[in-house]
């Protein structure tokens, strides 16, 4: 299918892989030139009521998030029998070849990653879709180091009853959640469990669970219990270990409830590696208190000086002591209180995402750049990007859309038509050259005769530009009682087109090899004579005469404009 344009945009360029329900392709948008994939449904399944349904579910779910962690949907449509999703291009390899090459990831590289796949779900979540097919292979690492969470081909809406035997284990089932390899109901708890597995992955270099058989796998989520990851990885932190066992629990119940609270642990555990945040280790036994009866001795009597030591020594030990709980209840309230992490607001208005900044106890300070895909006032970018920990009072950056911005139309008139779009796509315009070209005298091919809008006229950034290129002139030349070789060449050097030449038969060989008819007629189905003026590239049409094939073989009529014996002197 390389080659192949979809709805006159989607030029097929490459082919990506296949997955379980299509075909992915790398395709240039021939609007706007930028690369896209291409997911189409396998050809075979197009007929499939129920494959058809699992794509247009995956459409829906796109649909309803955008969000820089996900690979976002940017149309939907169907060319004749093919039914097609175009995606966000992202260069780069699936996180499950990022493990094959490099096993076990470092502890930091781990966490950071799976934030961003906390980050991506806590967007599909709050927008009621649970992926249900979390793994290494959905996520997609960016060249430039972006995490991507892709394939929401078997996502639900949260709460929906039309979850089928099927569909619970389309998922890879070393990723499953113990509740999908029973073929129950799935909640975002268990997109929470499959990001706990894809992180063991991470941090072992392998999966927690492995077997002979798809259903030996299952069987492990449901009672077994994985190796602990110290055990094969000792330079994993506490902490770490501890979210990804909390996130593995088999009762949904007892794993996180949100992805944002994992999330949250996940900073935190690379901020304070002990883990004992997390969980309280059991109180000390103390220690019997020393036997304090009397010994029968008489207590010395201390003088007062030593009376007035030991008040001088208590009053010391209790400044000290209630200097060490004002700065514990200082700790305290600067890391509960005090603490909050940055809110998620790309993608927000600007009032929308201030209030989101003053409800989490921070301030914000704006920044405003232009971005032709996206409308003004909406947040492009933020800094600290969202969950990150920070402290009340502290400020989030955000960076506003201004929308496309607005340049001035250059003046394109005299200009080639390489020219002119060279410059237009400088300034961020694009150019549509109309079809129907204009006959001059004085304007070469290619060249702008017209534009609209005009010079001088300011537009945003992305806008079209229509020009009307000259045809140039040329005049029909004669070309009766030449050769064919001859009369091709004047054809070529004149910028004409010849793209027919018909054969004639005749018995007179004085006229073997020569033009006996030429037929000048443009787009329009108008007709030249000789002399006529003619846009270049006209088409011109020939027949030749060739000797008789057969004497059995009549000749046939040929009805022309101009004939040889018409046009000779």
């Amino acid at each position: 299918m390389i080659g192949k344009v979809l709805d006159n945009r989607y030029e097929l360029v490459e082919f990506i892989g296949k997955g379980g329900m299509a075909l992915v392709y790398r395709a240039i948008d021939k609007r706007t030139g930028h690369n896209v994939a291409v997911k189409i449904l396998r050809p075979e399944f197009s007929k499939d009521m129920e494959f058809c349904a699992r794509f247009e579910r995956e459409a829906m779910a796109a649909s309803k998030m955008s969000h820089h962690n996900i690979v976002n949907l940017l149309d939907v449509g169907q060319d004749d029998s093919l039914r097609y999703l175009v995606m966000e291009y992202v260069k780069g390899q699936t996180l499950k070849d990022v493990i094959l090459q490099k096993g076990a990831l470092p502890p930091l590289t781990a966490a950071q990653i799976g934030i961003r796949i906390l980050s991506a779900l806590q967007h599909a979540h709050k927008n009621g879709i649970i992926h249900r097919d979390i793994k290494p292979q959905n996520i997609l690492v960016h060249s430039e180091g972006l995490i991507k969470v892709s394939d929401f081909g078997i996502a639900r809406v949260a709460g929906s009853n039309t979850i089928s035997t099927d569909d619970s284990v389309m998922g890879s089932v070393h990723y499953f959640s113990p509740e999908q390899a029973k073929g129950e109901n799935v909640t975002a708890a268990s997109d929470l469990y499959s990001v706990g597995v894809v992180l063991y992955e991470m941090l072992t270099g392998k999966p927690p669970f492995d077997g002979e058989t798809p259903v030996a796998v299952a069987m492990q989520h449901i009672g077994g219990t994985p190796t602990p990851i110290s055990e094969l990885n000792p330079t994993v932190p506490p902490a770490l270990e501890r979210v990804v066992e909390k996130a593995m629990e088999k009762r949904p119940e007892k794993r996180y409830q949100s992805a944002l609270e994992m999330a949250q642990d996940l900073q935190r555990a690379m901020q304070e590696p002990d883990g004992t945040w997390l969980e309280r280790l059991p109180d000390k036994p103390q220690k019997p208190a020393a036997h304090t009866g009397s010994t029968g001795k008489q207590r010395p009597v201390h003088s007062k000086y030593w009376i007035w030591f030991r008040i001088g020594i208590i009053s010391l030990i209790v400044a000290i002591f209630g200097g060490m709980l004002a700065g514990g209840a200082y700790v305290i309230y600067d890391q509960t209180v005090n603490a909050t992490t940055a809110p998620y607001c790309l993608d927000y208005s600007e009032e929308d995402a201030k209030r989101e900044v003053y409800r989490a106890g921070l301030n914000v300070e704006f920044t405003r750049i232009s971005d032709p895909s996206k409308p003004t006032g909406i947040v492009i970018m933020q800094s600290p990007e969202f969950g990150t920990a920070m402290r009340k009072g502290e400020t989030v950056i955000l960076t506003i859309s201004t929308g496309a911005e607005e340049k001035a139309i250059p003046d394109l008139v005299g200009r080639s038509r390489e020219e002119a779009k060279n410059e237009l796509e400088r300034l961020g315009f694009t150019m549509l050259a109309l079809p129907k070209r204009i006959l001059s005298s004085t304007e070469e091919w290619d060249t702008v005769l017209f534009q609209d809008p005009k010079e001088g006229v300011t537009m945003p950034s992305g806008s079209v530009v229509q020009v009307t290129l000259s045809g140039g002139s040329v005049t029909v030349p004669n070309l009766v009682g030449k050769t064919r070789e001859e009369a091709e060449a004047i054809i070529k050097q004149l910028n004409l087109k010849c793209d027919q030449v018909f054969e004639y038969e005749t018995n007179d060989a004085s006229k073997y090899g020569l033009v006996g008819t030429q037929t000048v007629m443009d787009d329009d189905a108008v007709s030249y004579s000789v002399g006529d003026q003619v846009m270049q590239q006209t088409v011109v049409k020939l027949i030749v005469y060739i000797p008789v094939r057969s004497a059995a073989t009549p000749e046939p009529t040929i009805e022309t404009e101009t004939t040889a014996e018409d046009a000779a002197p």
